[in-house]
C-alpha cells in the first residue's frame, strides 16, 4: 500500500480547504446555474500543472439546470474512476468573458505522493528544472491505486 507523503493536490478554488460536502458542491452548482454558467465534469490520473486538458465525463451540461442531476453525474465520474481527480468546471459563455469562472475538485485519489523536481544539465552550464509525479512512475490508470506487493509488475 502506498503512503501519504502529506502531499495535497492545490489546483482551483477550494484547493487549500478539506474536502467539499455534497452540500457545499451543489451550492457551487447552484451559484454557477444562477450566473448561467454550464458546468462540467472532469478527471485525470496526471494532474501536472501544466496538464490543462483533463479527460471530459460525458458532454459538457450546457442544458442541464437541476443541481441534483449534475451531483448524480459528478457521482457516476467518482464511481467510475475512484482513483483519479474528479473537477467540477462552470464555463461563462457571455461575450467579453468565455472563460472558466469557476473549477474546483471534487475527489482526489487516498494517496496524493506529490511531484519532485529533477535537475536536467542542457548546453554549456545551463541547468533547467522540471516537475514530475511520483505518481507517473506507475502506468496510466493505476498511478493511485494500492502499489502491488513486493516483486510484482505494477
Amino acid at each position: 500500500m502506498m503512503t501519504n507523503h502529506g502531499n495535497r493536490l492545490t489546483q482551483g478554488q477550494f484547493s487549500f480547504l478539506p474536502d467539499l460536502t455534497d452540500e457545499q458542491i451543489l451550492a457551487q452548482i447552484r451559484y454557477a446555474l444562477k450566473n448561467e454558467w454550464a458546468v462540467s465534469i472532469e478527471y485525470t490520473d496526471d494532474p501536472h500543472p501544466r496538464n490543462t486538458y483533463w479527460e471530459m465525463h460525458r458532454q459538457p451540461l450546457f442544458d442541464l439546470k437541476d443541481p441534483l442531476a449534475i451531483l448524480i453525474e459528478i457521482n457516476a465520474c467518482r464511481a467510475t474512476f475512484p482513483d483519479q481527480y474528479v473537477r467540477v468546471n462552470a464555463f461563462d459563455s457571455t461575450r467579453g468573458w468565455e472563460t472558466i469562472r469557476l473549477s474546483f475538485l471534487v475527489q482526489r485519489p487516498a494517496d496524493e505522493p506529490g511531484f519532485r523536481l529533477e535537475r536536467v544539465e542542457a548546453e554549456g552550464r545551463t541547468i533547467r528544472y522540471a516537475l514530475r509525479a511520483y505518481a507517473l512512475d506507475r502506468p496510466a490508470g493505476r498511478r493511485y491505486t494500492a502499489a502491488p506487493a513486493r516483486g510484482r509488475q505494477p
